[in-house]
């Protein structure tokens, strides 16, 4: 059937999800769980899919379990909805035999979505020209350098017309039941959410967190909300006490929620922060090292290169230079020109 909010009920949502090799099992999970469930919960096939790899052999993700498929991807294919799962080396397992098979095979279904690493398949296609699309938090400067001709938003997922990207696991786990809830209601959705026990339903437009606090949120609201604005200013770091002032609580209050809920200070949990992103950027990107101390909040790259060697144990040259011995996660998702 074609997706339509007034499609007829008794016709299932015809779906195709092709999954690369180094995928994520979650993300593969999150994609596939919340169909079965709805199929569940409704009394009845409202999804019907199909897994298929590049190839038509099992694929088998990062954590080295073997996944059977039901075919290779290749035209002619068409249906409702086509999902593409990647993940790590994705230059190996997708050239330009796939990326062919994508652009036509796109051309016939209602909803395509990248679901992490798949939407550098559907950027490096064309698919996504002069679109919005999201990526992994840890790949949007790198996904934006590569497509320029795109609008990358920091969203767990974005949907632009047919086309559609999600940030990771979870995030794809809301773009299915945002999918379930457009095309087969929300109360479906809701059920589909409550067997997983998943208690917030994100938005298309809610942005991908650094830092994942889980629980925290709804236990500790001023800690998460300390911590959220810890990441909206690494570039510009504030004084523990301005940040107090900012969430209008005392300095000794916010020093005592990191004391009893992370067993850190305020200033040491933020500089950790502030590092953290340091340190991708050191290993997974080009970027200039005086640029990524001033993007985390570092006014000299001697300091900057102080506080990382004391975090991680070598310069932050020392181990750029270790790390282009292996494949970074940037060069990973650049494919070889078609």
């Amino acid at each position: 059937m074609r997706m339509t909010a007034n499609a007829e009920k008794s016709s299932p949502i015809e779906v195709v999800v092709v999954v690369l090799p180094e995928s994520s099992i979650m993300s593969l999970a999150s994609v596939l769980d919340p169909m079965r469930a709805a199929n569940r919960v409704a009394g009845r096939p409202v999804f019907r899919w199909r897994l298929l790899s590049a190839d038509g052999e099992a694929v088998t993700l990062t954590c080295d379990i073997p996944i059977p498929v039901d075919g290779r991807f290749s035209p002619p294919l068409d249906g409702d909805l086509l999902l593409v799962i990647g993940g790590f080396n994705l230059y190996r397992h997708a050239g330009k035999r796939f990326l062919a098979a994508l652009q036509e095979c796109a051309r016939h279904f209602d909803i395509v979505a990248g679901i992490e690493s798949g939407c550098w398949l559907l950027g490096r296609s064309g698919l996504l020209n002069g679109r919005k699309a999201t990526a992994h938090w840890e790949e949007l400067e790198d996904f934006s350098q590569a497509f320029p001709g795109l609008t990358v938003i920091g969203d767990r997922f974005v949907t632009d017309g047919k086309y559609w990207t999600s940030g990771g696991a979870s995030p794809t786990f809301d773009m299915m039941l945002h999918l379930i809830t457009e095309r087969l209601g929300p109360a479906l959705a809701l059920d589909v959410a409550s067997i997983f026990v998943y208690d917030q339903m994100h938005s298309p437009t809610d942005v991908q967190p650094f830092v994942s606090l889980g629980r925290i949120e709804a236990r500790d609201p001023e800690l998460a909300g300390a911590i959220r604005l810890m990441e909206r200013t690494l570039e510009r770091p504030m004084t523990v006490a301005a940040l107090a002032r900012r969430l209008a609580i005392s300095q000794r209050k916010l020093e005592l929620l990191f004391a009893r809920a992370l067993s850190i200070s305020p200033g040491a949990y933020y500089l950790r922060l502030r590092l953290q992103v340091a340190h991708r950027l050191v290993r997974d990107s080009g970027i200039p090292m005086r640029d990524i101390a001033l993007r985390c909040g570092f006014d000299s790259l001697s300091a900057f290169s102080r506080a990382y060697r004391r975090e991680y144990g070598a310069s932050p040259l020392k181990m750029r230079s270790a790390n282009r011995a292996t494949s970074s996660r940037a060069e990973t998702n650049s494919l070889p020109p078609a």
